[in-house]
């Protein structure tokens, strides 16, 4: 260690804690603080990340639900959060499933919290398992350096059952004020579907953050990536948020955008799937592993 230090906490921290009050009662927090980047994960829900701050300044998008410990149809509990972790039984809206499915409703069991002078991890387990069906375990780590502006979250999914089973995977990073503002930008080589005909109109500005606008109708895009990569640049508040993503096991990528007040939103959602019509299963064999990262990157422009 360092003689200008004696204690690691002046240049990173980690604490965990409860939260007690109204719907976020009984939510397990780490706080995690690398000296310019802090992070919330949320171990009650697959140890996604609730929010994500550059050096004071808030990236991340929270719905109107805000953070919640109760069990509620998906309208009235999605949060939004900075990482929303879909699957791994469905993904999108599809018939006989929960919107986005089962994954981050599971609560993580953390086997590694550790915090030096060098930087953060954070290491748990989810697992997600049937009565006579599947037997699923995903171990996620969480990563940043001191000082560094990037944090990486790596998934290893593992079959420990005796048969095959079907699995799908998204990563819903969501984007919010003042990140998020008008005037800014996403940079991306993607070609673009549009998902509705209302999306169709607008996708010449696919790219353009407008301001929002009262009952605004949302749009997505099916982008097909040369790279797996892409940012949002804020000009006037003089950051760059970039996300990149293994593009061997996550080669689909979903832009969902919602310029609607109050709802003010956008979603960079790297997948192992389309959605709708184009909806896939990947098939993982008993005994084998698929390892999936994404890296979430804030600099200053």
């Amino acid at each position: 260690m360092s003689g200008k230090i004696s204690n690691p906490a002046q240049v990173c921290s980690l604490r965990r804690y409860v939260l007690t009050e109204g719907k976020e009662r009984g939510l397990k927090v780490i706080d995690c603080d690398n000296g310019r980047i802090r992070f919330l994960l949320n171990e009650s829900k697959a140890l996604d990340m609730m929010q994500l701050y550059d050096r004071g300044v808030n990236l991340s998008f929270i719905s109107k639900n805000g953070f919640t410990a109760r069990e509620l149809p998906f309208a009235k509990r999605f949060e939004g959060g900075m990482l929303y972790t879909v699957g791994l039984d469905s993904a999108g809206a599809r018939e006989g499933y929960p919107l986005h499915g089962t994954f981050h409703n599971i609560p993580a069991r953390v086997v590694e919290a550790a915090c030096d002078e060098g930087g953060i991890r954070v290491a748990a387990e989810i697992e997600d398992t049937e009565l006579f069906g599947k037997n699923l375990i995903m171990r996620r780590t969480v990563e940043c350096k001191a000082g560094s502006g990037c944090v990486t979250v790596t998934d290893v999914l593992e079959n420990r059952g005796t048969r095959a089973e079907d699995y799908c995977l998204l990563y819903h990073v969501n984007l919010g004020y003042p990140m998020l503002g008008e005037g800014a930008y996403l940079i991306d080589d993607g070609e673009a579907e549009p998902r509705t005909a209302w999306a169709a109109r607008h996708i010449e500005s696919r790219k353009e953050m407008g301001a929002p606008a009262p009952d605004r109708e949302e749009m997505c895009y099916f982008l097909q990536l040369k790279t797996p990569r892409v940012s949002l640049v804020n000009k006037n508040l003089g950051r760059k948020f970039t996300l990149s993503w293994s593009g061997d096991t996550l080669p689909q990528f979903v832009e969902w955008k919602s310029m609607a007040s109050g709802d003010y939103a956008l979603g960079l959602e790297p997948s192992t799937t389309k959605l709708d019509g184009g909806f896939a299963y990947c098939k993982l064999p008993a005994g084998e592993r698929r390892r999936f990262c994404i890296a979430l990157h804030c600099e200053d422009m």
